[in-house]
């Protein structure tokens, strides 16, 4: 195992550390030569500080421009090469980055910005970093007591949590300080992998630790290492076998658990939940919760919750041992959520009432029975702050509730505790999935010279509308061409809506809506959209539209209607509704579908049509992709019901009131696995013979014709 370990950017990231030392006291060159590395890089700089006016940096901050979790390689590599040559580096470049612990995009600054933060914030990351360097370079006890000093001052800060910090230290001495980002705290509390003898003697992690508690963690762990057979000798070989094993658990998981249809794009992308919870009457179970780790929502007559396969089967067992014949809706919800919805990474708010909340949370574990324990049903929680806050938000009155469809109610819970800067992970975080043409193609039916030209078009003109027939899979194509231009499957870098004719300004970008008090300000999707891809202006962003013809794309703009044009982007415009000026950043491509069969609809209007481009989605039959398919299923009756549907479309394409843009599509046959009769006559006449209604509902023979021929096809 030590053998494959490349150690490239050990050297690298000391020897960076000690030029970065030299402008404690002359940060304004510092920050100077930062933006040089991303003009070199040919990289946008990413926001630093509010408005852009960055007059302040710490040395933390810096490493985490080359050390956040959605960075490219490509991307990295860029960086790295112009820190080499600005800061002349002699260290050999880089040429791998497993194992090296990341940090949240949305949280890379180790500061919080002007008007947020205390005005000595700076300075003490600067000390830190200072005295870190000289603990590792003579780990004296005067040293120490000073590191430790500056350590729990950087630890009280807004923003800074066990993750951030420790890995910020490993980056710049990993023999020294070891990485306790959430892959290695699994790794060393829960794998197994460590001795428990040691573990019973670590700190315990579920609060912000102290410099005594992380100096009793390196020294226990340093000497366990040195002392016992294990399978790493030092930190930087125990952060890469944290990363390896987690990443062969991960997989594990991954291939066990797959039970999702082919046909999903996410089907391998994990998500997070978000959830309301009660720790019993005004709370009263919350401080032992909070202590131990845990929460659990009682019910504990009913042994353990795993055994119930069905909430029908909850919602019987409590009627029978209360001996009624009430419904318990929201009991049964509530316990089978836990159980089995409720996934590790979620995160949970703890409330108090109806206007208070206490605390929040990362789950850790699946659903655990103890019997013997007064909490019998619980899932361990990694809390994170536990404290008062008075919110507008109205909870429903419930012991659990999953609030993740509501995204007013989660933005402003996140806002309430700052979320945006604070790196909520997940738990032995998963890698992305990667996905790039040649998985398009798999997913596809579309040739790879086609696919070449969509992608360079979207390259070229950010904006471009899928159009075509029905059928012809512009929705499963959408998210799949955004993952496949991404390289990767990121749910949080792909939106999806769906315009309708009473979609608005308002629910696009900002408007005034209704409270129980009056009216307040809310921001739009494509608002939030935006700003999260501003501060992550590296990566690549999708907006996607569907049924984009539906809506009044005039009014849904607004100001934003010159924005979207390409030789626009980040040029900023003063919003309708708030005191502040707005663009959209170049990182966005947006991407819209359009049915052309729906003759309901009025064409789009010039100046729009200007702003896109328009890509034709045509019939997939003929493609490679789906003839291989169809010699796969093998099946004559299908082969007779395409061959059918190919003639039926070429009289669709003659008719001189249809034509190509109302031919019938080859997604109403694809994700088949195998071929039944009840699965193409259900095809037949459920799906494709209502459309033919539809397009001669004046030419009542022409649709019994082609209704007999397309069951004959397959009799």
């Amino acid at each position: 195992m030590k053998n494959t370990i490349d150690k490239t950017w050990v050297d690298f990231y000391k020897e960076f550390a000690e030029k970065l030392l030299e402008y404690h006291k002359n940060r304004i060159d510092l920050i100077e030569k930062v933006k040089e590395i991303y003009n070199m890089a040919e990289i946008k700089l990413p926001t630093l500080e509010r408005g852009n006016d960055l007059t302040d940096i710490d040395p933390f901050t810096v490493f985490a421009l080359f050390n956040k979790s959605s960075l490219s390689l490509s991307n990295k590599v860029k960086l790295l090469e112009a820190i080499a040559e600005i800061f002349e580096i002699k260290a050999e470049l880089p040429k791998s980055f497993d194992s090296i612990p990341t940090v949240n995009n949305m949280g890379a600054t180790f500061y919080y910005f002007k008007g947020d933060r205390s005005s000595t914030d700076i300075d003490e990351l600067w000390m830190l970093f200072k005295v870190a360097l000289e603990f590792a370079e003579d780990s004296t006890t005067a040293s120490q007591e000073k590191f430790i000093v500056y350590f729990d001052k950087v630890m009280s800060k807004k923003g800074i949590h066990n993750s951030k910090l420790t890995s910020g230290l490993y980056w710049i001495a990993p023999e020294k300080f070891i990485n306790l980002d959430s892959r290695s705290r699994w790794y060393i509390y829960e794998s197994g992998e460590i001795s428990g003898e040691i573990i019973n003697k670590l700190p315990i992690i579920n609060t912000k630790l102290s410099g005594e508690a992380y100096i009793e963690i390196i020294v226990s762990i340093e000497d366990y290492l040195s002392n016992e057979v294990t399978k790493v000798d030092n930190f930087i070989e125990l952060s890469y076998e944290a990363w390896r094993y987690s990443e062969q658990i991960n997989l594990q998981k991954k291939d066990k658990n797959t039970k999702i249809e082919l046909s999903d794009a996410d089907k391998d992308v994990e998500s997070k939940n978000y959830w309301i919870f009660s720790p019993g009457s005004q709370a009263v179970n919350w401080d032992e919760f909070y202590e131990k780790g845990i929460m659990s929502i009682g019910w504990e007559e009913l042994e353990d919750f795993s055994m119930y396969t069905s909430r029908r089967d909850i919602k019987e067992k409590l009627q029978e041992i209360n001996g009624n014949t009430k419904s318990y809706i929201n009991i049964t919800n509530a316990i089978w959520q836990f159980t089995n919805e409720m996934k590790i990474g979620d995160i949970i708010y703890v409330k108090k009432g109806q206007k208070q909340i206490i605390g929040w949370g990362i789950v850790t574990s699946d659903h655990e029975y103890n019997p013997d324990q007064d909490f019998k049903n619980i899932r361990t929680i990694e809390w994170k702050e536990k404290g008062e806050w008075i919110t507008s938000i109205k909870p429903a009155p419930k012991t659990l509730t999953n609030i993740t469809p509501y995204n007013d109610f989660v933005e402003k819970l996140k806002m309430l505790f700052e979320e945006d800067k604070v790196d909520i992970e997940d738990e032995i975080e998963t890698a992305l999935p990667n996905y790039d043409k040649k998985h398009f193609l798999n997913d596809v039916f579309m040739e790879e010279e086609n696919y070449i030209k969509l992608v360079n078009l979207v390259r070229k003109k950010k904006n471009i509308i899928l159009q075509g027939a029905p059928g012809v899979g512009k929705t499963f194509v959408a998210k799949r061409l955004a993952y496949s231009m991404m390289g990767v499957k990121d749910k949080k870098r792909v939106q999806m809506v769906q315009f309708h004719q009473n979609y608005s300004y308002e629910d696009f970008v900002m408007g005034f809506r209704p409270t129980a008090s009056g009216f307040e300000l809310r921001k739009g999707t494509f608002y939030n959209f935006c700003k999260r891809a501003e501060s992550d202006i590296e990566n690549d962003y999708f907006f996607i539209v569907d049924e984009i013809n539906r809506g009044n794309l005039s009014k849904i703009l607004g100001e934003l209607f010159m924005l979207i044009e390409n030789d626009k982007r980040g040029t900023e415009l003063q919003l309708l509704y708030a005191d502040e000026k707005f663009s959209v950043p170049p990182n966005i491509y947006i991407l819209g579908m359009m049915n052309t069969a729906d003759r309901s609809l009025s064409m789009l209007d010039y100046a729009l049509r200007r702003r896109f481009a328009f890509y034709n989605m045509t019939t997939g039959f003929l493609t490679t992709g789906f003839t291989a398919y169809q010699e796969k299923l093998a099946s004559s009756k299908f082969d007779s019901l395409i061959q059918c549907i190919l003639n039926l479309n070429s009289e669709i394409n003659s008719d001189e009131s249809l034509g190509e843009g109302f031919m019938i599509g080859h997604s109403y046959f694809s994700n088949l696995s195998s071929v039944t009769d009840n699965e193409l006559e259900n095809i037949v006449d459920y799906e494709i013979i209502p459309l033919i209604k539809e397009y001669w509902f004046d030419e009542p023979d022409k649709v019994d014709l082609w209704s007999e021929k397309l069951r004959g096809a397959i009799q």
